[in-house]
């Protein structure tokens, strides 16, 4: 006899009827996810919340009374629990500050808010948000007091590492679920004159591509931008895949923008472009893996390390989700562990570092 899957509760925040009339029908879709009530302001679901403790609310941004951010702020003081963003494509500066503003103020993740289509076109979207649903259902959300304070990263320990200090040619990091976040706290604290380029591939909706990069610009002290096709790295810049594109470099160094598929499930692939500069760099590359679930960056990270580069997963208690990070370790990719504020140190000095704990 099968077991019984547990049905994920959803709460709906939205003070448009057709956005959560829209939204409801995509989740209807799954028999493992039931809507189990909505609401039309923040104020209303906060009220709702302790009543029909929801495993999973959905929210808007730009509602009256109480917006997303305020919304976000308040749950993850008093009632904490994932929550999962929708929004339109952000179109603005105004829009797309808000956007992230709200994940940094707590949220899981974002999902572009249906715009209508085909048949098609909508059975693909309910499948992609009922799949968000179900991974960020099982992040532990933990208490946030309101007007709480960012830490900058402390200083960690002084160990000894393999590699000299100058050795070290270019930093590529990969992230899913609970990336933006992680990126934001760690691009925030480099220097302006940071020595190494960067190249970052975050799963994130095209849609939100464009904004991501101007968030991470307006907070950050070092340039972000999408890599041009044709373009050698630079020291001090982030570089970014373009919408739906792999990030790749050719035989003599310079950024290409791909998309072909490669029967791969992400597009941009993080496997692709580490492997990518895993042959191109060798031992001078530093691969880095966050947060996200499945694996996919597994298999590059492990071609840096067999390419002689260092090789970085991010800790358990840090990460959002510990799914790459973790299947990092499980074949031996992975030859540190670090916290997020562990990396954004190892990042800046490029000498503290604490070796990895096995697996069980």
């Amino acid at each position: 006899m099968n077991k019984k899957r547990k049905i994920i509760t959803v709460l709906l925040v939205d003070d448009s009827p057709i956005a959560l009339n829209v939204i409801k029908k995509m989740l209807l879709t799954s028999e493992e996810i039931e809507v189990i009530g909505t609401a039309g302001t923040g104020e209303e679901a906060i009220e709702l919340i302790p009543v029909l403790n929801p495993m999973v609310v959905c929210t808007d941004i730009h509602m009256p009374k109480m917006d997303g951010y305020e919304f976000t702020c308040e749950i993850m003081a008093r009632y904490p629990r994932p929550i999962l963003l929708m929004s339109v494509s952000v179109q603005n500066e105004k829009n797309e500050s808000a956007v992230f503003r709200i994940l940094n103020a707590g949220a899981i993740d974002i999902f572009p808010k249906p715009v209508g289509g085909d048949e098609s076109k909508f059975l693909k979207a309910s499948n992609e948000l009922v799949s968000k649903i179900k991974i960020i259902s099982g992040v532990v959300a933990f208490h946030r007091p309101r007007n709480s304070v960012t830490v900058n990263p402390c200083a960690a320990e002084d160990t000894a590492i393999p590699h000299k200090k100058n050795h070290s040619r270019i930093v590529a990091i990969g992230a899913s679920t609970g990336g933006p976040q992680t990126l934001h706290y760690i691009f925030k604290n480099l220097p302006k004159d940071y020595d190494l380029p960067i190249v970052c591939v975050q799963h994130i909706s095209d849609d939100f591509l464009e904004g991501f990069v101007n968030w991470l610009n307006h907070n950050c002290k070092t340039t972000v931008r999408i890599a041009r096709n044709g373009e050698t790295p630079e020291a001090g810049v982030i570089y970014l895949p373009n919408k739906a594109c792999h990030l790749v470099v050719d035989d003599k160094g310079r950024f290409k923008n791909i998309r072909e598929s490669a029967n791969n499930h992400y597009q941009p692939s993080i496997d692709i472009t580490l492997k990518a500069l895993a042959d191109y760099y060798g031992n001078t590359m530093i691969g880095i893996i966050l947060t996200g679930m499945g694996k996919d960056g597994v298999e590059g990270l492990r071609a840096v390390a067999q390419a002689g580069g260092i090789t970085i997963a991010q800790d358990e208690a840090s990460s959002v989700i510990y799914g790459m990070p973790k299947a990092a370790f499980e074949i031996g990719a992975a030859r540190y562990s670090l916290s997020t504020e562990e990396i954004a140190n190892f990042m800046i000095s490029k000498k503290h570092l604490k070796p990895a704990s096995n697996i069980k």
